[in-house]
């Protein structure tokens, strides 16, 4: 039995975001349950459900991306799930692209975590497969600007990989977190979501977790759609939260001292570089 589940976490999304990805799941037709985990102040998304095969659940308090999304990760474990995916509320995607990431997935028993080629509702290309990340790469992508831009965009240019052209296959050590397929196994062996992050560090956490035990890939060769609202870019409250985070990332990691930092991140590179030539 290769059950595939999915868990979506929405805090005040509006009903036409969560009900259009949940009609791009349904015409999939490869997601046996959904798990949609409320963290908003007020339940409202009571109706509407009958069509889907779906839970959900209202946590009458905002947990959190991670927590949230554990809460469907331990019920899909239990259950017996093979796969899971971890997906946005933003996220759209055409009926056939489920099916490609889990038969590509599938093929090779290596791969542990598989994210598509994700792009903005106008078509161009989100940069989000990066190398695991210094304290420089995330302050001088964040704040450097005016004089210094030119340098900023030269060191987010090789910290997103855009060098690649984003046209192959790469296993990529940071995949965000707007969409994952995750093989439950892997999770079995390396853990699930730390729930010391709120939001913001987890997906690198759990990518990189998994990274040093399995493939961790970017699959072209599928596409969603990502309208991806920046809310750090936004609200100060935001940003304050992406700080907090962020700095717990590295409390665990590392800041300068992170030889397993430096040893993927070379790997990683040297192995673009062969497959560039």
């Amino acid at each position: 039995m290769n059950l595939i589940s999915a868990s979506i976490v929405i805090y005040k999304t509006p009903d036409t975001l969560l009900y259009r990805l949940l009609d791009c799941i349904h015409a999939s037709g490869c997601i046996d349950h959904i798990y949609v985990i409320d963290n908003s102040p007020q339940s409202h998304h009571q109706s509407g459900f009958e069509k889907f095969p779906l839970t959900y659940i209202w946590t009458q308090k905002n947990l959190g991306y991670g927590s949230a999304h554990n809460i469907a990760l331990r019920k899909a474990i239990e259950l017996g799930v093979e796969l899971h995916f971890v997906i946005n509320p933003d996220i759209a995607f055409e009926d056939t692209e489920l099916i490609k990431m889990v038969s590509r997935l599938r093929d090779d028993p290596v791969i542990g975590l598989l994210m598509p080629k994700v792009t903005y509702p106008d078509g161009r290309l989100q940069y989000l497969c990066k190398l695991l990340p210094t304290p420089i790469d995330l302050l001088i992508r964040r704040f450097m600007v005016g004089p210094l831009a030119g340098v900023r965009e030269r060191l987010t240019q090789h910290f997103e990989l855009r060098f690649t052209g984003y046209a192959q296959e790469m296993n990529v050590p940071f995949l965000s977190g707007c969409f994952m397929l995750l093989k439950i196994k892997a999770l079995k062996q390396v853990g699930i979501f730390d729930e010391s992050f709120f939001m913001y560090g987890e997906d690198i956490d759990l990518s990189r977790r998994i990274h040093t035990e399995y493939k961790t890939l970017f699959f072209p060769g599928a596409h969603v759609v990502h309208d991806y609202a920046k809310a750090s870019y936004k609200s100060t409250k935001m940003l304050l939260i992406h700080m907090i985070n962020i700095a717990r990332y590295f409390n665990k990691w590392g800041w300068i001292f992170d030889s397993e930092r430096k040893k993927v991140n070379a790997d990683i590179l040297r192995a673009l570089s062969k497959a560039s030539k």
